[in-house]
């Protein structure tokens, strides 16, 4: 069974005093659920003092963006090199956010992909449609562009160190919702997708929702079976609200452990 996962993106929220309150709930809380992978992902500038507050602690860092070399003159940019020194484990890649209000490209999330994976990082890669692409029927072609502009680019087997974050842009912030079988229906087509050319890796690759899961749909989202875990927006903020579905994660795998 693959190890559910959930990732907090922060965005860009937060104050000194905020995470220090917020990573203390959240690291006490999260003692519990040892047997999931749990990852924060903070703004830039609180990554140094976070890692140094989860140290030996079953918590990850992550950041939320990365440029794509790993020095020079590039001024206001952060590299793959720079996290992984800093005490990042992953990186986001492909968020829609950035794909949208910072005009990203496939090339340049591909490339953003392949520096992460050279820095040693676990890249979050995320995909998505928006919901005209939606009602437009064209799902499945946008997530298939999405994918496979990064496959061609760092090849198939890099995806054995990375992790896939399905965003249905329509759903996020919008008060929309995806139901759990519409969400499941694009996970198990992105795993098909790698199972028509490596079953293994399809069958271990880590899928996770990235939504709006919260603690009230969290169960439902996650007892899906190629749903993974979550990438959580506004409810990471919340040490509550964040354990909530870590707490849901953990009853997966110890549900799913008795069924096997």
């Amino acid at each position: 069974m693959r190890k559910p996962f959930i990732a907090g993106n922060w965005k860009m929220h937060g104050s000194a005093s905020a995470v220090r309150e917020l990573i203390a709930g959240i690291r006490k809380g999260a003692a519990s659920y040892a047997d999931i992978e749990i990852a924060v992902l903070p703004p830039f500038l609180y990554i140094p003092p976070i890692c140094d507050l989860l140290r030996d602690s079953n918590l990850k860092v992550g950041a939320q963006n990365l440029y794509v070399g790993a020095e020079g003159a590039f001024t206001g940019e952060v590299s793959g090199p720079m996290l992984k020194e800093a005490g990042c484990q992953y990186v986001l890649v492909g968020h829609s956010e950035r794909r949208s209000l910072f005009h990203e490209d496939l090339p340049l999330v591909a490339a953003k992909f392949k520096a992460a994976i050279a820095a040693g990082l676990t890249p979050i890669l995320c995909v998505g449609e928006t919901r005209a692409e939606r009602e437009q029927g064209k799902t499945e072609k946008i997530i298939r562009e999405q994918l496979e502009s990064v496959i061609q680019s760092a090849g198939i087997e890099s995806f054995r160190q990375a992790v896939i974050a399905y965003e249905p842009v329509w759903a996020i912030g919008t008060g929309l919702t995806a139901t759990p079988e519409e969400a499941e229906a694009v996970h198990a087509f992105i795993r098909q997708l790698f199972a028509q050319n490596k079953v293994e890796l399809a069958k271990t690759l880590c899928i996770l929702y990235g939504g709006s899961m919260k603690p009230e749909n969290a169960a439902s989202l996650l007892a899906m079976p190629d749903i993974d875990g979550g990438l959580i927006g506004g409810a990471s903020l919340d040490a509550g609200s964040f354990l909530a579905i870590c707490k849901a994660a953990n009853e997966k795998i110890h549900v799913g452990s008795k069924v096997n």
